[in-house]
Formats: structure tokens, sequence, C-alpha cells
């Protein structure tokens, strides 16, 4: 009997609402249905991903469950293209890698054809030094080399003897200057002595200007003398130094030829015959452009020295006597012919500003 009214008791306390249906009965029916509602759109989902398959390219990685916030997401593609970057770089490097060995390969056979060339033209040095080898000689030519060399040794030394003369004549004519400008100066101190200082002071002036004018003349001469030996002879020995080492190319090659072909005929020593024989054609071409080239030069060169050399004598022999003779007036008509200009006085000191 207690029992039947606990129960009673209990199903008297369930509340009713005015439709007669329990509150909470309702919302657990809603919050069903919308379970289900969600767990087969899921489904759906799911059933769609198995039949298509997933997308790569699409495929996100989600940390926090399915339907997350997007806080995490590492897109594939990004992996993808680290991948790719990955990829190109150690193929970009292995590029790097034989473009650089290409380069030492390219070097080394530079290196290897140098040190065989050095090593042939050593030895025909030597066998020539010892007379045990020949050489190709240009009579004809060595004997125009040989005058060029003697030619440019003698006018070195005229042009060390007018560069002396210079210097010398130079100190002299700034001593009469100052010696007329200390005659100036007694004539105005002394009265009893003034027309004898007066006199000698004019005459200093006078052959320091003259001696100004001489200067100019000699200066243009060593300047001459000077692109005459040191540039155009300079100019055309170089061009004999390259035909001699040409020269002596030419006959390394030849003998190492000469060599190989009192050897054996096998296969081996064909082809370095062979080989031999394409470089022996090589240097033949280079000292015949050469020895042309020389030939041309030399000749060229005497027609420039003897037209040079004409005009400077001719300058150096008149400006020397007109100046000892006295004749100003034909010094500076010599000057005129050769169209030298002199210099101002002070022309060569920089200006106030330059000094700053």
């Amino acid at each position: 009997m207690a029992d039947s009214m606990m129960s009673k008791a209990a199903t008297m306390e369930i509340p009713f609402n005015s439709n007669g249906d329990s509150r909470n009965l309702a919302e657990d029916d809603s919050l069903e249905q919308a379970a289900k509602s969600q767990w087969r759109l899921r489904e759906k989902d799911l059933q769609q991903v198995m039949v298509s398959g997933p997308n790569l390219n699409e495929t996100s990685i989600v940390s926090g469950g399915y339907g997350g916030t997007t806080e995490g997401i590492i897109p594939t593609s990004s992996i993808k293209g680290s991948n790719m970057h990955h990829h190109s770089s150690s193929n970009s490097s292995t590029t790097a890698e034989e473009a650089t060995r290409g380069i030492a390969v390219e070097k080394f056979d530079i290196m290897k054809k140098w040190g065989l060339s050095t090593y042939k033209c050593t030895k025909q040095m030597i066998s020539e030094r010892f007379g045990r080898g020949s050489r190709t000689v240009d009579l004809e030519l060595e004997a125009q080399i040989e005058v060029l060399r003697e030619t440019k040794r003698k006018y070195e030394n005229v042009l060390r003897l007018a560069r002396a003369l210079t210097n010398h004549f130079y100190s002299m004519v700034q001593t009469q200057h100052a010696l007329g400008d200390t005659f100036a100066d007694l004539s105005q101190k002394s009265p009893e002595l003034r027309d004898e200082f007066g006199y000698n002071a004019e005459t200093q002036k006078l052959l320091c200007k003259n001696g100004e004018t001489l200067l100019g003349a000699i200066n243009y001469f060593v300047s001459s003398i000077n692109t005459l030996v040191n540039k155009t002879m300079e100019d055309t020995l170089m061009t004999i130094k390259m035909y001699e080492n040409a020269r002596l190319e030419f006959d390394a090659h030849r003998a190492d030829l000469e060599e190989l072909n009192m050897g054996p005929r096998d296969a081996v020593t064909m082809a370095r015959i062979e080989a031999a024989q394409q470089q022996y054609q090589i240097h033949k071409e280079k000292y015949e452009r050469l020895r042309s080239d020389v030939s041309i030069k030399l000749k060229f060169l005497e027609e420039n020295r003897v037209k040079v050399m004409h005009k400077q004598l001719l300058l150096f022999h008149n400006a020397i006597s007109a100046y000892f003779a006295g004749n100003q007036q034909q010094l500076e008509q010599t000057l005129k012919e050769f169209n030298i200009k002199l210099k101002p006085p002070g022309a060569d000191k920089p200006s106030w500003l330059e000094e700053q």
C-alpha cells in the first residue's frame, strides 16, 4: 500500500502545459530530430567523398575536428609547392655543379695544351742554342731587324744627350735671368755705374728671351725624337717580338712533325701525325702572316723615320745657328716655320685655385 502511494505521488509531480504536452519531452524530440538530420547530411557527404575521391589540390588538413574553425588549416597545394621548390632547387644546384665541372675541364684542357706547347718551344730553343736543331731564317728580314735595333740604340743616345742639353741650357737661362735682375737693381742703386749696369741688364734680358725661344725649339726636337724612338720604333719591335715567338712555335711543331714521321706507322701514331700536321699548318700560317706584317711595318717605319728626322734636324740646326749668331728675328722665324708656339712665362705653374 505504501508503494502504490509513492508511485502515485511521483506521477502527480510531473507538470503539464495548457495543451496537455510535456515541455521536456518536446525539447528532447526536437533535439533528436536535429541530430538525425545532421547525421544524414554527414553520411551523405561521406558517401559522396567515397565515390568521387578526394582532390589533393583542394584537400585541407583541419585541426579541431570536422566542421571546426579555419585556424590551423594547411592547404595541400602549399605542401606540393614546397616540394616542387625543393626539386627545382636541387635541379638548379645540379646544373650549376655540371657547369662548374665543365669549366674546370675546359681550363684543364687549356693548361694541358699550353704545357705541351711550352715544352715543345723550350725543347726547340735549347736545341737551337746548342746547335742541334734547325731554325727557319729569313736573311733579308733578319738584317733589317738588326739595322732597326742598332738605329734605335743610336737614337736613344741622341735623345739622352738632347735632354741633357735642355737641362743645362735651362739652368743657364735661369742664371741669365737672375743676373739681369741683379744688374737692373744695381743700376738703380749705383748712380756712378748706372749706365754700365743698365747695358749689361738689357743684354742679359735679351739673351734670356732668346734662350727661352731656343728652349722651345729644343723641347720640340726632344719630344719628336722621343715619339719616334719610344712609340713608333717600339711598336714595330713589339710586332717583331711576336714574329720571333711565332717562328719558334712554328719550328717546334715542324720538328715534332718530322720526329713523328720518322717513327712507326701504327693507328695511334697516324692519329698523332694527323694532329701534329694540323698544328704545323696553323703555326705556319701564323708565322707567315706575322712575317708579312713585320716587312710592311719596317718599310713604313723607314719612310717615317727619314721624314721626321729631316724636319727635326733642320729645325735644330736653324735654331742653334740663329741663337748663337744673335739673330733674334731669324730665331723667331724658325719657330714660326715649324709651327712651334712658346708657352708664356709661368704657364707651367698651377694657379692659386689649383694649389688649394
